[in-house]
């Protein structure tokens, strides 16, 4: 892998995708952000609020999502093993492509790596067209920048609709960004 230095042993930056739908999802998700933080390995950098957005894929419930960012030492794979740990330990069972789910997380970014494997794709390939990744996400690391586009996470949020995400307990307010209310 080009530019990924293995014999590192640097912390990284990486950023998590949180989503949930199915069952008390709040706490689901607020329990899997303490499992990371006490996760090895893992220091918890930063949290977003909590989104509710509508569903992408088939019907179901509208979904409690955020982000957060993470100082890790580990690899991405290692990472990803934990994060699919985590999803299983809190009831996640895969039976629908984009169904209903306990918990979702979601390897978003990994420093400025770019990686493309069978298993992981970073940047995660569809977070820069989903409002639902990118509005957590600005809200915490707004200049980030998408290695793939090279743009910072805030101007990725101006290209998207934003109309479906709404922050839980108040209303949806981006610094820097023109947005008006319905």
């Amino acid at each position: 892998m080009p530019g990924l230095d293995y014999a590192s042993t640097q912390p990284k930056r990486s950023a998590v995708a949180l989503g949930s739908n199915i069952g008390d999802s709040q706490t689901l998700l607020e329990a899997a952000i303490k499992t990371l933080a006490q996760t090895p390995g893992i220091i918890l950098e930063a949290r977003s609020n909590w989104y509710q957005t509508k569903a992408v894929g088939p019907p179901q419930p509208d979904y409690l999502n955020g982000c957060v960012t993470l100082q890790v030492e580990m690899l991405p794979q290692q990472l990803l093993e934990i994060l699919l740990g985590i999803e299983q330990q809190f009831g996640r069972v895969r039976q629908e492509h984009w169904g209903p789910r306990t918990l979702d997380l979601d390897l978003l970014l990994y420093d400025d790596f770019i990686l493309d494997t069978p298993n992981l794709q970073i940047p995660h390939p569809r977070m820069r067209d989903r409002a639902f990744v990118l509005v957590p996400l600005a809200e915490i690391a707004p200049d980030w920048i998408e290695p793939v586009s090279g743009c910072v996470i805030k101007g990725l949020l101006k290209e998207v609709d934003c109309s479906d995400v709404c922050l839980i307990d108040g209303q949806l307010k981006l610094p820097s960004l023109n947005t008006e209310e319905d």
